[in-house]
């Protein structure tokens, strides 16, 4: 399976995730499922491209103060829901100051707390998963799913919160693991170059060596790190599937919705 990304300026990690296999040998249909980083500062050409597929709900998955600091371009005829998802914004160092202080207390309280990035990031993929408030998000983004169409969800970087939500959807199409994971692992293809740029402002950044590790860290896309949540969710309910059920209210009329409305 090839994953292809939109090709759209300003938009270096946005997909259709149309033509992905899924249940009963079907795969998604194309223009209904998107995924993306944020949307800000569109050029007016990336605008229409994106209006033109038929978008009508776009899900940000941010928190307030990254919304204020990057507010989406907003697109004709779509509506705009705020489900954030308590995530570090590991999107690199941005030119707000805001940001910066924020991510350098957050650098020190990771070193103090978890000792490596790894550790918090395989910390923070759990606590979106397992903790009751994010929990409330999830649901509300798979019960998005259900009721509407033209769906595109997007955090910062377009690679871990959004990358989670993309496995709970995918999984309740039928999608395998071993696809899920490609889909999730192709945010570094598709990031390399905004990446190389991150590195570059964080070896520039006045931070000490230390901080620098972290951050260089955070900005990693690890198959563990997906792993680790998928294997947590099948040791306590037996599948990502019986997990949606179970902690995020999905059930077989859901599940039968879902794959008549988006697998062809």
């Amino acid at each position: 399976m090839k994953i292809q990304r939109l090709k759209l300026k300003k938009l270096n990690n946005t997909r259709d995730l149309g033509g992905m296999p899924a249940a009963d040998g079907r795969t998604i249909a194309p223009r209904k499922l998107f995924r993306s980083g944020r949307l800000s500062r569109l050029p007016k050409n990336t605008k229409r491209s994106l209006e033109e597929l038929g978008i009508r709900t776009v899900v940000d998955l941010r928190t307030d103060t990254e919304r204020l600091e990057h507010p989406d371009t907003l697109l004709e005829g779509a509506e705009y829901v705020a489900l954030p998802l308590l995530c570090a914004p590991t999107g690199g160092i941005t030119a707000e100051r805001s940001s910066r202080l924020f991510i350098k207390a957050e650098s020190r309280r990771i070193k103090e707390q978890f000792g490596t990035a790894d550790n918090y990031m395989i910390h923070t993929y759990r606590g979106i998963i397992f903790d009751k408030k994010p929990q409330e998000s999830l649901r509300r983004f798979l019960r998005l799913a259900v009721e509407r169409d033209g769906l595109l969800w997007h955090c910062t970087g377009g690679k871990d919160r959004a990358g989670i939500c993309s496995m709970l959807l995918e999984a309740l199409l039928g999608v395998g693991e071993e696809d899920i994971l490609a889909d999730y692992l192709a945010s570094r293809r598709f990031c390399r170059r905004k990446f190389v740029l991150n590195r570059i402002a964080v070896y520039i950044a006045p931070l000490t060596l230390k901080f620098k590790k972290v951050l260089l860290g955070l900005m990693r896309i690890k198959r563990e790190y997906l792993e680790g949540i998928i294997s947590g969710m099948k040791e306590r309910y037996g599948s990502i599937i019986a997990y949606c059920r179970q902690e995020l209210g999905i059930t077989d009329a859901d599940i039968s919705a879902l794959r008549e409305k988006y697998l062809v």
